[in-house]
């Protein structure tokens, strides 16, 4: 079902938060909602209070703001710590719940899934992209296993998001979103990831990611790619790495 967002009142918004982020939730978000319109189906699929994970796929740059001005409550996201270094953009950043973070694998992996944790632990939501990152073709790649870590380790419950149209809104390459097209936010029902194990079972992050993967799938009725989505890689070592199994934070 699609809905229209209510006003929020200033009370719904944690005061740690920050002025800026507050600032930019009752300014920026409802102009948004304004101006591009975005159809929201499944918002009351959101819990309102306690650590909540919205999963999604990602099809644009955007995407970190449709989530944060579709959803019914304060969420934070993880943004490359380059985008904080000049004020103009900072301010933006922040004021849309973004955090900075050091992109990578291995020890920076760890270190953004620390952070997020954090978050978590102080019953925040906060939205990630099992995919790592944006498909260039559209398609659905697989999921690295991070999100269901997280979840798992936290046991704060997964709400699988279904973007639709943020890459005809805003393609790979523009430098401002166009009026002309409209975007589809879609919430699921949220996901319980325990019955999988512990965080600790390679098996158990496996079989959640999957679980959440399809959950997103459904949502968004994207052509699946079955491979996951990363960059070609640069010389034989790398590629060994890629065509060898291994799990992918």
């Amino acid at each position: 079902m699609s809905s229209d967002l209510p006003a929020e009142t200033p009370s719904t918004v944690p005061e740690q938060m920050g002025a800026t982020y507050r600032l930019g939730r009752f300014l920026i978000a409802p102009l948004a909602r304004a101006v591009y319109r975005p159809r929201i189906e499944g918002r009351e699929n959101v819990p309102r209070t306690g650590p909540v994970i919205f999963a999604s796929n990602h099809l644009s740059f955007i995407d970190s703001i449709a989530i944060p001005v579709a959803a019914p409550r304060p969420v934070h996201f993880m943004a490359k710590s380059a985008y904080f270094e000049k004020w103009a953009s900072r301010q933006f950043f922040t004021a849309i719940g973004a955090i900075p973070v050091e992109r990578g694998a291995g020890q920076k992996a760890l270190d953004a899934l620390d952070q997020q944790r954090a978050l978590l632990e102080d019953e925040r939501a906060v939205a990630l992209y099992p995919e790592g990152t944006r498909s260039l073709d559209g398609r659905l790649y697989k999921g690295r296993t991070g999100v269901a870590f997280l979840a798992l380790q936290t046991g704060a419950p997964v709400v699988p998001v279904g973007l639709i149209g943020t890459d005809k809104v805003m393609p790979v390459g523009a430098k401002i979103p166009t009026t002309k097209e409209r975007i589809t936010v879609r919430f699921g029902t949220p996901l319980d990831l325990s019955p999988h194990g512990a965080a600790s079972s390679g098996r158990a992050r496996r079989g959640a990611t999957d679980e959440i993967m399809a959950a997103i799938h459904a949502l968004s009725e994207q052509e699946l790619a079955n491979a996951y989505n990363e960059a070609p890689a640069q010389n034989p070592i790398e590629r060994i790495k890629q065509v060898l199994p291994h799990e992918r934070l």
